[in-house]
């Protein structure tokens, strides 16, 4: 009788463990692939950029720039323009339990402020630029800019695409597992591409595309799911760009500018969960 009840409870221990293993979200386990899309806002610290071309080579310090967010809702849900504002889009996939690695493209825009005043050094050829008044050597000249005459920016955009690796780590479930809560911790990586506008010496250049430099980042999100196959979530992100060569003009390779500074993102994204089978090391059963 004794051996009986032994028996007994370690069958019920195991069933009622097998189904809870099995009442698991799938969303953290391996064979998880999912997608997202979703905007952003972002900012970013003071930074020296360099300016090199033809008769010139100097630097602006102390630079602030901005984002430059969408104000047309339309922009966001036509078709034809949702691309336009700063939008983040990611597919990834869970390689093991609470592990999932990803390749995202994140759409930030770098605007440079005009009004602080920047500190001017390095050497201008006379007659380069009659516009700025800008005309010799410098050392730490104090300068102000105005967008007609001299302007920077990476709005098309500064475009950071990065590989994370993530923690996904489920803190609460619904019973029946219609609702779930998940949160994202890592890390990412990743080369980044600049499509510059640049206006100086009388010459404006839209769009100049090139390989400008590299992205590292850490990032954490919020992710709330239902009916174990739609979620919205919430993430911010911080890290480094350092752009070491960003060309400013489309015909001439030697025409580029160099910074570097430290960036802050938050998003919004919705997004799909999918379940691809996996099996145990019996080769038979579900492996979620």
């Amino acid at each position: 009788m004794k051996q009986l009840i032994i028996i007994s409870l370690f069958l019920f221990l195991g069933a009622n463990a097998q189904a809870q293993y099995l009442n698991q979200k799938k969303s953290t386990g391996p064979g998880t692939l999912f997608f997202y899309w979703g905007y952003n806002r972002s900012i970013y610290t003071p930074s020296t950029i360099r300016f090199i071309g033809p008769g010139y080579d100097f630097k602006l310090q102390g630079v602030e720039a901005t984002d430059r967010p969408s104000t047309d809702f339309n922009e966001y849900i036509n078709l034809t323009t949702f691309t336009v504002p700063q939008f983040d889009v990611r597919l990834g996939y869970n390689f093991k339990r609470n592990w999932a690695v990803s390749l995202g493209y994140e759409h930030m825009k770098y605007v440079m402020k005009h009004g602080p005043t920047y500190n001017l050094s390095g050497t201008i050829s006379p007659g380069i630029d009659q516009a700025t008044g800008w005309s010799g050597t410098y050392s730490g000249d104090t300068v102000t800019t105005n967008e007609n005459t001299f302007h920077y920016e990476n709005t098309n955009g500064l475009n950071y695409i990065n590989v994370q690796l993530t923690n996904v780590f489920k803190i609460y479930q619904s019973e029946k597992g219609n609702f779930a809560l998940t949160t994202l911790m890592g890390v990412g990586a990743g080369p980044v591409l600049s499509y510059n506008d640049f206006t100086f010496a009388g010459e404006k250049s839209m769009e100049t595309v090139s390989l400008s430099g590299m992205g590292a980042s850490g990032h954490f999100g919020l992710r709330a799911e239902f009916f174990k196959h739609l979620f919205v979530a919430a993430n911010v992100q911080g890290g480094f760009i350092g752009q070491y060569r960003v060309k400013t003009r489309p015909n001439d390779y030697d025409s580029h500018a160099r910074q570097a500074f430290l960036y802050g993102q938050r998003d919004i994204v919705v997004g799909a969960l999918f379940y691809l089978k996996q099996a145990d090391k019996c080769n038979t059963c579900p492996n979620w």
